[in-house]
This record gives structure tokens, sequence and C-alpha cells, in this order.
């Protein structure tokens, strides 16, 4: 649950949720990281989170102001070590950028493909849309999936986009009180 944003975010079996005091996140099969085997990194990971602090004004122009965030924070370096856990980003591609109706709000996705120096690489997908408690804020969701047999595959990206629904009081999908 992430009061913060008025969403709830669906937990995949297998996926671990949690709710802090900026948002929600899911994670899933934890790992050594490929460039830095001190480091933990996760195989698929989701988080959301404020749009504060973008110079774009609509969903789509957030997406696609937050997509090359997204890719540096889940793949590139560290912000607050400067480590890199996947040898840094070598290369992204679009894979694709479309219009999203996200807990009964219309919004926007982007989605790449990240190839980094050491390990699989990944897909990061960053996907805006107003705030179920105040349309004129917007919620970014950032998902980070490995491109390796042992990620969740990219549907699952799509399963919990079309799960996420919207908290406007009374009881969450699962029945525990707002």
């Amino acid at each position: 649950m992430d009061a913060v944003n008025g969403i709830y975010l669906p937990v995949p079996e297998g996926w671990e949720g949690r709710s802090g005091s900026a948002g929600a996140g899911l994670t899933t099969g934890p790992y050594a990281c490929p460039g830095d085997d001190e480091l933990r990194c996760v195989r698929g990971g989701v988080n959301s989170l404020a749009a504060d602090g973008y110079d774009a004004t609509t969903a789509k122009g957030i997406a696609e102001e937050d997509i090359a965030l997204n890719a540096e924070e889940s793949y590139g370096k560290s912000p607050t070590t400067g480590d890199e856990a996947y040898g840094g980003i070598e290369d992204e591609q679009e894979v694709a950028s479309e219009p999203v109706t996200v807990a009964g709000e219309r919004g926007h996705l982007v989605r790449w493909k990240l190839d980094t120096a050491d390990g699989a690489g990944g897909y990061v997908q960053s996907l805006v849309f107003p705030s179920p408690l105040d349309e004129d804020r917007f919620v970014v969701v950032r998902f980070g999936f490995d491109a390796s047999d042992e990620a969740p595959p990219l549907s699952v990206m799509d399963e919990i986009t079309e799960g996420i629904e919207p908290l406007t009081g009374g009881a969450v999908p699962d029945g525990r009180a707002v």
C-alpha cells in the first residue's frame, strides 16, 4: 500500500512488498551483483514515488524524463556509493512508449532495454499517471527487471501495471482497512 500516492501495488506470488514513508516497493530474487559481489541486487524490483522535481507537466513528459533516471538508478552507478552493481550501462533501446490506464487514471509508460558491462542487462519501465488522491499530482512507478532466465518475465510488468488500484478509503483489495 502506498498511502502517500493513493495506490495499492499488487504483490505477485514469490515477491516481497513493503510500504514506506515515500511510497511502496516490491522485490524478488536477491543475489550477489554481477559487477560487485559485495553488493546485493534483485531479479525484479518495483517502487512508487511522487512525481516531484520534474520539468515536464504531463504523464507522457514525466515518463520520458524519468526513464533515464530510472535506468541509472536501477542499473547504473549507485547514487549513494558510486558503485556499479552491473559494471555500468553500455547501451539502451526504447522498446515501448504508450498510453495506459492505471487505477482508473490515464497515464503513460516508457520501457527501455539496457545492455550492461556485467550481467545480462535488464529492462526498466517508468509508468506515470495522476494520483487518485489529487489529479494535479502525478505518481511514478519504476520497474527494473533483469534480462535473464532467472528474472520474472516482462509480462509481470504488465500484470502489476494492470493490478494497481486506487486507495480511496474503506478497504484495500485484500480487506485491510485504509
